[in-house]
């Protein structure tokens, strides 16, 4: 059984902390002193490729025609991702995704007590999703608490 998103690469060593913080320009976070490091083209690639299979399980698990995450739509738009890494030892060694929460500012029309309508634009929750194997277990409270 499958008990987190896994990777043909090591997601341990490109993602370091148990929780990310990737922006539009979606780049690895700072190495450790000492560590040897593939290209930054390289870990840019493979943080793509986590971005894109977890909007795709997202969309999955939501029923959804098409994914609302990926490498590109992230690249193109304002919006914060926070990726929840396992760091529990797993047998492959490489480390593994329980899931993800997506922030951005949405322009949103809201009716005040007068019936005026009035644009705002709150920080949204945008897309969110903890794999199906983990979900229960305060991943996604821990995501949100981050966040906040």
């Amino acid at each position: 059984a499958q008990w987190a998103m896994e990777f043909s690469f090591d997601v341990d060593a490109l993602l370091p902390e148990r929780i990310t913080v990737l922006d539009q320009h979606l780049r690895p976070p700072a190495r450790r002193p000492g560590t040897t490091t593939p290209a930054r083209v390289d870990l840019q690639q493979q943080i793509m490729t986590i971005v894109d299979e977890l909007g795709k399980a997202s969309a999955k698990a939501q029923h959804l025609p098409a994914p609302i995450t990926s490498a590109s739509r992230m690249q193109s738009n304002r919006h914060v991702m926070y990726v929840l890494k396992d760091t529990s030892a797993r047998p492959a060694g490489k480390g593994a995704i329980i899931g993800f929460l997506k922030v951005g500012y949405k322009k949103l029309f809201v009716l005040d007590d007068r019936e005026a309508h009035n644009e705002v634009e709150p920080l949204c929750i945008l897309d969110f999703y903890i794999h199906e194997s983990l979900q229960r277990h305060g991943h996604g409270r821990e995501l949100f608490h981050y966040m906040l």
